[in-house]
């Protein structure tokens, strides 16, 4: 499967398929169109005959069972990459036998890859690794995904003998900002459990994730002529300093791990007549989420107080914690982790600091764990993914699907 995983994944990463935040249609951006019909042909080509893409780029195809009784399980990955930093011309490399040393992705630009600002990336001395030329990132988030996804199908294909029941295949548009399971019809899909494969490191597996809320802060100021704004002016930027001096400094995304949650301010802009700030809120606990919802409410209810009501807060619920949905049939977790086991990978089970769409399709009634893709450093120019890992997720997956026959 190696050669195969691989060779995919470098067709896949030549799409751009950067998402767009500011483009309100599904899909967000055109490359993800492109890029789902082409992954229908090829799952037509590998014999999944009832392959289709809907007119906002969600794929759903079905890879018949050889065995009565089993549950249908599906694996789901999406077609986007972060606009963080853009998929455009993407230029991968392959870097054999990592020595554990600076990765020089760019000598003209001076891009590296730094040991000191990775550390993680010495876990793989002596593997392949795939990397950027240090002007894009490389879009294994999720196309790594999507490439073991289809691998492992392809796989379950060439070996007959290889005992599952029906496997439904989804890649879903627009993951990276928000909207991947918006528009996913989980009746359509068929599964009874699912998983998405979209995490990080070999091992990963997760069915906790943050409680998320987003938080849009509108300051009205008044600009007077500063040679003349005594007791007159009102700078907006300043209430802005205010508000953000308001919540603690060791409870944001840099200063937090595991469990912990945060207040993030992920954006300001304004001057002294208006300004605008938008928070991100996370949490794993319900309650302390539901505590930091009204600490933010009563911070703002209070500034206002101070400055006549200038203030505005517009607070929405954006995901929760997966947990809930999952726990009952936990059973589903378990068989991903003695799957594992079995194919040499060395589970670790860890909170999501984070979302993925199995988070609300697990509320939309479709349990859904999260499985890593291997990848390293996500939406940045420094990404990268061992080869190895890639192979051993679509192992894994095939094994996934042997064990729900064997139940």
């Amino acid at each position: 499967m190696k050669q195969k995983v691989v060779e995919r994944f470098l067709k896949y990463v030549a799409f751009d398929t950067t998402a767009d935040p500011k483009n309100s249609n599904c899909p967000s951006s055109e490359g993800q169109r492109v890029f789902a019909n082409y992954l229908v042909e090829e799952l037509k080509g590998l014999g999944l005959t009832d392959a289709n893409v809907d007119e906002n780029s969600y794929i759903m195809a079905t890879l018949k069972g050889n065995t009565e009784g089993v549950d249908t399980i599906g694996f789901i990955s999406h077609l986007d990459t972060a606009p963080d930093v853009t998929g455009k011309d993407v230029k991968p490399r392959i870097v054999e036998n990592y020595d554990g040393k600076d990765i020089v992705l760019n000598e003209e630009l001076n891009i590296v890859t730094k040991v000191s600002d990775y550390p993680e990336i010495t876990k793989f001395v002596g593997e392949d690794l795939i990397v950027t030329d240090g002007t894009t990132l490389l879009g294994a988030d999720d196309k790594a995904g999507i490439a073991e996804i289809v691998t492992a199908i392809e796989y379950l294909v060439s070996n007959p003998e290889i005992k599952h029941g029906d496997i439904k295949i989804g890649f879903t548009p627009d993951e990276e900002i928000g909207r991947g399971a918006d528009l996913f019809d989980v009746e359509k899909f068929g599964a009874k459990y699912a998983y998405t494969i979209d995490g990080g490191i070999e091992g990963e597996l997760q069915y906790e994730n943050f409680n998320a809320a987003g938080a849009t802060i509108t300051i009205q100021g008044r600009n007077v002529h500063p040679g003349a704004s005594k007791n007159k002016m009102i700078n907006a930027l300043h209430i802005a300093a205010e508000i953000s001096e308001k919540f603690p400094a060791n409870e944001r995304p840099e200063t937090t791990e595991g469990y912990e949650g945060f207040y993030h301010l992920n954006d300001i802009n304004g001057n002294v007549e208006k300004a605008s700030m938008v928070y991100i809120i996370r949490d794993h606990d319900n309650e302390k989420f539901e505590s930091r919802k009204d600490y933010m409410q009563e911070t703002i209810n209070k500034l206002n107080e101070k400055y006549d009501g200038r203030i505005t807060l517009d607070l929405n619920d954006q995901y929760f914690n997966m947990k809930e949905k999952v726990e009952p049939v936990k059973f589903i977790v378990d068989i991903a982790q003695d799957a594992m086991n079995e194919v040499g990978i060395n589970p670790l089970v860890l909170p999501i600091r984070g979302g993925t769409d199995g988070a609300r399709l697990s509320f939309m009634g479709l349990p859904c764990p999260n499985i890593f893709t291997g990848g390293l450093n996500f939406h940045s120019k420094n990404e990268c993914i061992p080869v190895r890992s890639m192979e051993k997720c679509a192992e894994l997956i095939v094994k996934i699907a042997q064990k729900y026959a064997e139940r």
